[in-house]
């Protein structure tokens, strides 16, 4: 449930939004024009996207802003580079051979695999620095 709001609430409108901004920035096809959406895509959205998703689960589970800050520490970077491995591909195809009106679909079908990770992630207990430095 928590991660079908988040899809409906954040993702899929500031996904919309994020991309419909990069394709009118950004037009056509050309390899240049690809790698640099991608680019843009896994620098900056990327780990924009990591905070609002671990922040969405963090409020909506009741936890502290520490709570939050110390989950982005433990596993932000993970996420991140989870992410290369699944969306450089991905957004390779998506950007020289989807259409835009088409894009969104696409990046959301690929997401219900990538789903599986960031639940994983999302759901991962963060260890407290007290009890790691008394092992």
């Amino acid at each position: 449930v928590r991660l079908g709001t988040f899809g409906l609430c954040i993702h899929g409108t500031t996904g919309h939004y994020f991309y419909g901004f990069l394709d009118s920035k950004l037009p056509g096809t050309k390899p240049i024009t690809v790698a640099t959406k991608v680019a843009i895509d896994q620098t900056i959205w990327n780990p924009i996207f990591g905070l609002m998703f671990f922040g969405y689960l963090n409020l909506l589970e009741g936890k502290s802003f520490e709570d939050y800050t110390n989950k982005i520490k433990a596993d932000l970077k993970t996420a991140v580079m989870g992410s290369w491995a699944v969306w450089v591909p991905a957004h390779t195809i998506n950007f020289a051979f989807i259409p835009p009106s088409q894009r969104l679909l696409y990046i959301n079908t690929i997401q219900i695999g990538y789903n599986v990770f960031l639940s994983f992630l999302g759901n991962k207990k963060v260890e407290d620095d007290k009890e790691e430095k008394k092992e």
